[in-house]
């Protein structure tokens, strides 16, 4: 099956061949709908996904009190661990809460991103995207565009560290404890860290949307959807 993906892949980028539109029409045929529809709905669905996802972790607490929640990483935690022993854990309080406000901050420009990303989805992954896994469609996003988005997003995530001060909350964090005898001295590379993290928390909340639309029928909000996802029920 992947093969046979591959080689239409390549037909299509590299020769005029307009049998392909045919060959996926007909493989097509058997759902009742054109190869068009079944990718542009599937299209649809990672659009709402990333819409209530991106609408969700970009309000308030939207990290900061959900699931999506970012701590520091694992490599800064005995840094936590040691300023909450010496009574100094409210330093560590506001840059956790500050972190994740800029991850919120930065949330509100992803939706574009990722919507820009989507619509480069070609119509030929559509069929093996709804007759695949039920996060398929999430997965494929994930697997082509995360590099791309990652190298978007990063900058916005800096942005919005330094907009909200959590870089100079965590200098204090990291100044604090580098005063503390004998310790090795930390200083943990966050913007990369959060970046991953915001990312992953967007993909969660659109892995999310994609199991309601195709396990609950109520979600599927317009025509296109209902019978692309008619098609898997």
């Amino acid at each position: 099956m992947y093969k046979k993906i591959a080689l239409l892949l390549i037909c299509f980028q590299f020769v005029a061949c307009t049998e392909l539109q045919q060959v996926l029409d007909s493989a097509a045929a058997g759902t009742g709908l054109t190869s068009e529809q079944i990718g542009n709905g599937l299209k649809e669905a990672l659009q709402i996904g990333i819409g209530k996802g991106s609408d969700r972790l970009s309000a308030l607490d939207g990290y900061y009190k959900s699931p999506y929640k970012i701590l520091l990483p694992e490599d800064a935690q005995k840094v936590e661990k040691t300023l909450r022993d010496i009574g100094a854990g409210s330093l560590v309080d506001n840059a956790i809460e500050k972190i994740n406000r800029a991850a919120e901050d930065a949330a509100k420009g992803a939706k574009p991103i990722f919507v820009s990303a989507i619509r480069q989805m070609t119509i030929q992954d559509g069929m093996s995207l709804l007759k695949g896994d039920k996060n398929a469609a999430t997965q494929y996003l994930s697997r082509t565009t995360r590099n791309q988005l990652y190298q978007k997003f990063q900058p916005v995530i800096v942005n919005s560290l330094n907009k909200k001060k959590a870089l100079d909350a965590w200098t204090k964090v990291v100044n604090k404890y580098n005063q503390i005898p004998f310790i090795q001295k930390q200083n943990p590379n966050l913007d990369d860290y959060i970046t991953n993290k915001a990312l992953d928390g967007l993909f969660s909340m659109v892995e999310k949307e994609e199991l309601n639309i195709r396990n609950n029928v109520s979600a599927r909000t317009s025509d296109l959807l209902r019978k692309v996802f008619a098609k898997q029920d």
